[in-house]
């Protein structure tokens, strides 16, 4: 009796999707397949009746099987897009979302491309905000911050893979401005921990794999931006922005937090689902 031939990438695929279930199966599936067999997204196209070897079955069931288990496909493959830029991540760091290229859009509009303006990203984790801003506007200095050296050192190999010179980087503290010595700045962006930490949200889905200390502020989520609210005004230079991303229902608590801080043009700009996500100010010039 001969043996059963090795399944095809369409059938492995369709199998694999029927197993994770939700709206985002075929596409986790094909990352995790794009990932084992290395290959572009590209070659799925022309290859769907290619037959898979044992070997890259099996990793491929490894990884598969650790998707099932709820762990994220940005730390099974060890990569993440985010604005033009492909990154390293791994659990040190959180995920880049799509949503926070809204807090890079906004910060672009107040950069101008011409200038050697200072920025700063405060809890810069894998480098998203920082080395989009740095890759969009070559004469800035961007100065990328974070408490935690395994994702700091993340974010400086994912700016040395883009050879991205101009971003520096600093170890940070519970102290959000320690790293920043004195300096101002043309525009400060931050996605800080914004969660509360009694949301059942963190014991589910992606979020029980990713940092806590990413994630999570206090009773009402907002100990952190509180303390960077308190402190911007002195790190920025007159004019200069602050920009916070942000969930959902902390709009308007967190505008008051910047309008008490002294800052001025204070608003909140929503995502593509019409939701609260970023809020900014801006020191008087």
């Amino acid at each position: 009796m001969s043996a059963a031939p090795d399944p095809d990438v369409r059938q492995l695929l369709a199998d694999a999707a029927q197993q994770l279930g939700g709206e985002m199966a075929r596409f986790d599936a094909e990352l995790l397949l794009l990932h084992v067999v290395q290959r572009p997204r590209s070659w799925l196209f022309s290859h769907a009746t290619d037959a898979v070897a044992p070997a890259q079955q099996q990793a491929f069931a490894s990884l598969l099987a650790r998707r099932v288990a709820g762990e994220p496909v940005a730390y099974l493959t060890g990569r993440r897009g985010f604005w033009t830029l492909d990154l390293q991540v791994d659990s040190t760091t959180l995920i880049p979302r799509p949503e926070t290229e809204l807090l890079v859009e906004l910060a672009l509009q107040r950069l101008p491309p011409d200038q050697p303006l200072a920025v700063a990203d405060l809890g810069t984790g894998s480098g998203a905000i920082a080395l989009a801003l740095a890759s969009e506007r070559p004469q800035a200095q961007v100065l990328a911050t974070d408490a935690s050296a395994g994702a700091l050192a993340m974010a400086r190999a994912n700016a040395q893979r883009h050879q991205l010179g101009n971003v520096r980087f600093a170890l940070g503290s519970s102290d959000w401005f320690a790293p920043l010595q004195g300096r101002q700045f043309a525009l400060i962006a931050s996605n800080p921990p914004y969660i509360a930490s009694v949301d059942p949200h963190l014991h589910a889905g992606d979020l029980r794999f990713e940092p806590p200390t990413a994630l999570a502020s206090g009773l009402d989520g907002l100990d952190d931006i509180r303390l960077i609210a308190a402190g911007a005004r002195a790190h920025l230079q007159p004019g200069g922005w602050l920009l916070l991303e942000h969930g959902w229902d902390q709009g308007a608590a967190i505008r008051a937090l910047l309008e008490h801080a002294g800052l001025q043009d204070v608003r909140t700009e929503q995502d593509l689902e019409q939701r609260d996500r970023v809020t900014l100010g801006r020191r008087a010039a």
